[in-house]
């Protein structure tokens, strides 16, 4: 299928509007749409800000000064219109009302309700479909969307940082601050996008981080996840009295029914929380990114689980010593059994680097 330059300039206006909702619509995926004209004038754009809240095309369409120019008109969208009764109507009914005559797609919808369903729906209704455009970028607006939709688990990002010889923490767990200040602005943009943020008792009991988005322009804070086996926790923690939610995940029964503290009581793995049941119990919670901010033995497991999806790594020009703490727990003790990675992203952040790697599916 052959796209016009056209095509392209419009999706990515799409693309760039769907980036509107980065940090708002959870847990719904992020989404853009542009409206053109017969004559190639826009008539319209939206982006899906909050769930409950119209969708992008719907908010489109709301914004179309003279409805009359829709008929024939071309909708570009970041991703297929729903074709299902949620907590808002049909985009695809809505559409068909107004009388377009083109749909031009980033990306199928992976979630089962809708995939495929709705560009079926345009077809049989005579629009003509044109798609998949820029596919890539619109997956990349949402991977945490669609691992949910396809794996029943959110995305998951490990967020860590680290001084030039790799560690993370003193012998004494003392770690404030490895990195700069614009580290850790860079962090908190990180956190914004996130659906929840997960640490470990221990970095509670060391760090007593409040682990909330301290942004001006960001008002949502994150559910915070405390996995906490044994619940030590203590209710006077920093983490406790922030807005927003805090929610400690235990495997003790007798100490989750007598807390005051939120607990999700999750089965128990080697005498740990198991961390595979605290995935799917984000999955339905509807959180689709996670930001795993934790020390090395959390960290440690969520990597040997092959659970982290994307690994955000900042690095101090300093060196912490040998007896400090190191980046991950793992259990790896030759070349043969290490974990590849792969090199995405290496930047300046500030006098610090940051460094993006994911996984080798095949390691």
């Amino acid at each position: 299928m052959s796209f016009t330059a056209t095509d392209h300039q419009y999706m990515q206006r799409a693309l760039r509007l769907a980036e509107n909702g980065l940090n708002t619509a959870t847990p719904n995926p992020r989404v853009g749409c542009v409206l053109v004209s017969v004559n190639g004038q826009v008539l319209g754009e939206g982006f899906h800000r909050l769930a409950g809240e119209g969708h992008a095309e719907v908010n489109a369409l709301a914004a179309v000064t003279d409805t009359s120019e829709l008929a024939g008109s071309t909708a570009y969208v970041t991703l297929e219109p729903c074709c299902h009764q949620g907590k808002t109507g049909p985009c695809t009914q809505a559409l068909i009302a107004a009388g377009i005559g083109r749909l031009v797609f980033a990306m199928e919808d992976p979630n089962r309700q809708v995939s495929g369903a709705g560009l079926q729906q345009l077809k049989e209704a005579g629009i003509e479909i044109a798609g998949p455009l820029m596919e890539e970028q619109a997956r990349e607006l949402n991977p945490g969307f669609i691992k949910r939709m396809q794996a029943g688990r959110p995305f998951i990002r490990a967020k860590l940082a680290m001084s030039l010889d790799g560690r993370t923490a003193m012998a004494d767990g003392n770690s404030k601050w490895i990195t700069g200040p614009s580290a850790r602005q860079d962090v908190q943009r990180l956190r914004a996008r996130s659906c929840a943020i997960v640490t470990g008792v221990d970095s509670v009991l060391l760090d007593d981080p409040m682990l909330t988005v301290r942004l001006p322009e960001c008002e949502r804070q994150p559910l915070r996840i405390i996995v906490d086996s044994q619940l030590r926790a203590p209710a006077q923690a920093e983490i406790f009295q922030q807005p927003g939610r805090t929610v400690v995940a235990t495997c003790n029964a007798e100490a989750a029914a007598s807390s005051e503290l939120e607990c999700w009581l999750l089965p128990e793995k080697n005498g740990r929380v198991d961390i595979r049941a605290l995935c799917g119990k984000l999955a339905d919670e509807g959180c689709n990114e996670i930001l795993l901010e934790t020390g090395a033995t959390l960290a440690g497991a969520f990597v040997s689980a092959n659970l982290v999806d994307e690994l955000i790594v900042y690095m101090a020009a300093k060196l912490m010593g040998s007896s400090a703490r190191p980046l991950l727990n793992l259990p790896v003790s030759t070349m043969g059994a290490s974990l590849e990675l792969t090199l995405k992203d290496v930047r300046a952040v500030g006098p610090d680097w940051r460094f993006t790697a994911v996984p080798d599916p095949e390691s």
